[in-house]
């Protein structure tokens, strides 16, 4: 083709008839068309990006979503309890009464519950508590009284 030829026109006619074609076909083809186009006249001009269309899939129909009746469940929050205060204190005590944590800490670990000397205390505080008065009474008979305080510096 030469500088003055006329760039091929589509006719009404060609477009208004019904293609037989595939979709495939249909893309391939304004491709082959629009290369034809360029060859030629504009051979030095850098060749024009061709876009593919995508063919229009058919729209979704989508389910309309039932949504649950919400129902609000009103929280309960447990009352808090109060920190429990520690108290810390020291005593003095014969050393083969002493000798006995030592022994009761072994048994409790034999038997799967392994304790700590203040809790061998507190137990044994929760025992003495919940003796009736007379019971109480008998058991304290039971125990020497020491003399208090702190051993003389030798």
């Amino acid at each position: 083709m030469s500088k003055n030829t006329p760039k091929p026109v589509a006719t009404p006619s060609a477009a208004a008839k019904p293609s037989t074609t595939s979709p495939a076909k249909k893309a391939a083809a304004p491709k082959a068309a629009a290369v034809k186009a360029t060859s030629g006249a504009t051979a030095s001009k850098k060749p024009v990006a061709v876009k593919k269309v995508a063919a229009p899939k058919a729209p979704l129909v989508k389910a309309p979503v039932v949504k649950a009746p919400v129902v609000k469940v009103p929280v309960v929050k447990a009352p808090k309890v109060p920190k429990l205060k520690m108290e810390r204190d020291s005593f003095t005590m014969p050393k083969t009464e002493y000798a006995q944590f030592a022994v009761l800490k072994d048994r409790l670990v034999k038997l799967g519950q392994p304790a700590k000397k203040s809790e061998l205390l507190r137990a044994g505080i929760m025992q003495l508590a919940a003796m009736t008065d007379a019971a109480l009474k008998a058991a304290m008979a039971k125990v020497p009284t020491i003399k208090t305080g702190r051993p003389n510096k030798k």
